[in-house]
């Protein structure tokens, strides 16, 4: 969502227009200066408050609602990077709408190059607007505030949580929403009531460099993934005024970005409306008809032609009429003005303004270039002022629903003392520990802290926490979480191994992969060091740089490949032929090809990206304090000529290939434990029903190992003849349960009408007599069936 430098171009362009004062085409009603206006009444409907401040308000005035402020915060800031409200008022005489990250210190910068602000100098920004708005504006009409929180709060001191796709690894709704909880507080806490989170895009395509940032590749998984997320930050229910410690979450993006063209970012989405309603549509309607979900963010990529923030059909006809949405859509960042330099469907940035408006787009973001022409476009009589009443209007709601008019301000104090507290951290790390996939043991792990032990690899000395990070006080490395776990129980040694990028700061726009002379001068000093080693922890995959977001042509972060990058592979081989046993540590945005990796070692673990508590919640997993339980959200290929390859294929897919398998490396829903678990069939309560009925499915889990650990149950079903093509097998119902050993526990499922319907060759949405095949197991092709017979 950052926007491209081009985009800096076409903020100068606009320059002469947002510095021409606007006029309203009608003057505001006088009132009496003594009748206390309606809307500053807390007692008064939200929707007769909006309506009396709209009837007051100047074209200006509406225009700066709808429009944001972000690099131009430059503007009102002193010399040491604070605000000078002295030029408030010159600089926006109808106020401020909307502000873009009052966290970061000038705006689209990498916090490393200008470094942000604290929780102490973001309340006081955050306050010292809202004071000039409230008390120097003519309406007094407070400032919306929005931050990117995606795994963590994206600020100086926050939280550092694992990335999304690593919280998908859980499998746990119930946590995720925990973490959510204090993302929003953390937040909220600064006076800041709205955050960009969470991405409930189905991820079916890994060059694409922003599936970090998702809950994986199924429907379900990712729809009651984002449900939580969505209740983390806003609340439980479906209420609409937001509560305290909460934020308003903005629910992204809106869709079919997870399967782009090529795999690159913003390319064109090549699905039919077949496939939007039956694996792009799902998440995002069940957090809409779910949760009281406020805000959507629409993708920038094209479906059929019409790209996102154009497509009347997607954001009106579908997310409101359909599923009933009733909050405000708004862009992202820098999409509107895409549909002139990009799509093309606009001649400039009038005809795109026009365009998003019209297809109900009611917020530009992050800066407001497009939609500061609507003034002019009204004045004109090219724009109905009633369609930017609209747009205003949800924008207006967002803030009354804050309680923004009765309490803009923030306590600096308590939000330095909610920031990382103890708490949050002791989170972080339960959250890591539940989030790691156990790949492959052939019984080195758990390990015994003894002997000499190597830690060597391009991310054993860094804590890698993927895009969209933040800046939290400590993070603790894998390297440190081993030597603080084992003390001197162990000698540890260390080597780099090889480099993977030169730099790996996400936000920089050059990419340069690091020297091979370099690394393999590197690779020789690693295998001396762990020459007489007893064992070899080795971590490989990304940096925040090798798999990112491309946001823009000279910021790219999309892949062809699915291999290792540079000389990691050689470093493993090198290492390898050490005949060291060697356990693999996979630190990465995407799935990795490691073909040789998984045949070779003796073990590996998945991590993802696992936030600042990840070196402790490795070095946990790694000795034993800890049972992996993490299952993968997605489905790994061998190689990026199988793509795509998910789980929920249709029937006539791979029937083969020459000289290779079809199969992918590692499947969906897998992940081994420390000990051993025994799964019954499934039983049905009933194996006939009509096609509104329901039926239970019982599933028997033992835990037949030596040791407490967690199994996840999951429900797939198959319509086993359809009136349209129907895949091989559908998530349905998943459920993380924990055991002792020899424990067991009977876990139950409802399957109903909504797990058994389909939309028919008139794209209606039915369930189909017939018979279903329902299967339960450990992952996606590890499962017992029985038929269920609907009629």
């Amino acid at each position: 969502m950052i926007r491209s430098v081009q985009f800096l171009c076409a903020a100068s362009a606009l320059s002469l227009v947002m510095a021409a004062p606007l006029t309203s085409v009608t003057a505001a009603p006088v009132t009496s200066q003594s009748a206390r206006p309606l809307y500053k009444d807390a007692s008064a409907p939200i929707e007769a408050r909006v309506d009396d401040l709209l009837a007051r308000m100047t074209l200006d005035e509406k225009i700066a609602q709808i429009t944001t402020v972000w690099t131009d915060k430059v503007k009102l800031l002193d010399a040491q990077g604070e605000l000078d409200p002295g030029k408030l008022s010159p600089t926006f005489p109808s106020g401020i709408g909307h502000f873009t990250r009052p966290s970061d210190g000038r705006g689209s910068f990498s916090p490393r190059v200008v470094p942000g602000r604290d929780p102490r100098r973001t309340v006081a920004l955050v306050n010292g607007l809202q004071k000039w708005a409230m008390t120097q504006t003519r309406l007094g009409i407070p400032i919306l505030f929005h931050e990117e929180g995606l795994h963590g709060y994206a600020a100086v001191g926050a939280t550092s949580f694992p990335q999304s796709i690593a919280m998908a690894s859980s499998w746990d709704p119930a946590m995720l929403r925990q973490v959510n909880q204090v993302i929003a507080r953390e937040i909220r806490a600064r006076g800041v009531p709205m955050v960009l989170s969470p991405v409930v895009d189905i991820a079916r395509d890994p060059r694409w460099g922003r599936i970090e940032e998702t809950y994986g590749e199924d429907p379900y998984l990712v729809g009651e993934m984002g449900v939580a997320a969505v209740e983390g930050l806003q609340g439980v229910g479906r209420s609409r005024t937001l509560q305290p410690n909460h934020v308003f979450a903005t629910l992204k993006h809106l869709t079919g970005h997870g399967q782009p063209e090529s795999g690159t970012n913003i390319g064109p989405a090549p699905v039919s409306e077949r496939e939007l309603r039956e694996n792009f549509f799902p998440p995002f309607e069940q957090v809409v008809k779910r949760t009281g979900i406020e805000a959507v963010m629409a993708s920038y990529n094209e479906i059929d032609g019409v790209p996102s923030h154009a497509n009347r059909w997607l954001l009106d006809n579908v997310l409101r009429q359909e599923w009933g949405f009733r909050g405000a859509v708004v862009s992202d960042y820098s999409a509107v003005d895409q549909l002139m330099s990009i799509h093309h469907i606009a001649a400039n940035l009038e005809e795109a303004a026009m365009r998003a408006l019209d297809a109900g787009v009611d917020a530009d973001l992050p800066e407001g270039l497009s939609y500061a022409t609507l003034g002019k476009l009204v004045r004109e009589g090219k724009v109905s002022e009633a369609k930017v009443d609209l747009a205003v209007r949800r924008m207006l709601e967002l803030k009354f629903r804050a309680g923004l008019f009765e309490n803009p301000y923030a306590d600096a104090n308590a939000a330095a003392a909610i920031t990382n507290n103890e708490d949050a951290r002791a989170l972080a790390r339960t959250a890591a520990q539940r989030s790691i996939t156990l790949l492959k043991n052939d019984g080195m792990l758990p390990l015994k802290p003894e002997g000499t032990i190597a830690v060597i690899g391009p991310s054993a000395a860094v804590a890698r926490l993927g895009g969209y990070y933040g800046q939290p006080p400590h993070s603790v490395s894998i390297l440190e979480g081993i030597k603080a776990r084992v003390g001197t129980k162990a000698n540890i040694v260390f080597a780099q191994g090889v480099k993977i990028t030169e730099d790996d700061d996400w936000w920089a726009d050059s990419v340069t992969k690091s020297d091979p002379a370099e690394n393999r001068k590197l690779i020789a000093q690693a295998v001396e060091a762990a020459r007489n080693v007893d064992r070899i922890i080795l971590t490989l995959g990304d940096t925040e740089q090798s798999s990112r977001e491309g946001w823009a042509d000279n910021h790219l972060g999309d892949r062809p490949s699915l291999d290792l990058v540079g000389e990691q592979q050689e470093l493993f081989d090198a290492l390898k032929a050490l005949g060291k046993p060697i356990t693999v540590v996979l630190i990465n945005g995407r799935p990795a090809s490691t073909v040789k990796v998984s045949e070779q070692a003796n073990a590996i673990l998945e991590g993802w990206y696992l936030g600042e508590q990840g070196g402790n919640a490795v070095a946990d997993i790694l000795f034993g304090d800890v049972n992996p339980g993490g299952k993968l959200p997605v489905t790994v290929p061998r190689s990026a000529g199988q793509l795509p390859l998910f789980y929920n294929m249709k029937p006539s897919a791979r029937r083969g290939y020459l000289f290779d398998t079809t199969d992918p490396l590692y499947p969906f829903g897998f992940g081994l434990s420390y000990t051993s678990f025994s799964l019954s069939a499934p039983r049905l309560s009933a194996t006939r029903i009509g096609t509104g009925g329901k039926t239970s499915v019982s599933v028997d889990v033992r835990n037949t190992g030596a040791r407490e650990g967690d199994e996840v149950v999951q429900l797939y079903i198959r319509d086993k003849v359809s009136s349209v093509t129907r895949p091989v097998k559908e998530l349905k119902g998943f459920q993380r349960v924990t055991l002792k050993p020899g424990e067991s526990r009977t876990i139950t499922f409802t399957v109903g009408p909504e797990a058994l319907q389909m939309w028919n060759d008139q794209m209606r949405r039915v369930v189909e007599p017939g018979d279903f095949e329902i299967m339960t197991g450990n992952s996606s092709v590890a499962l017992q069936s029985t038929t269920l017979t609907v009629q």
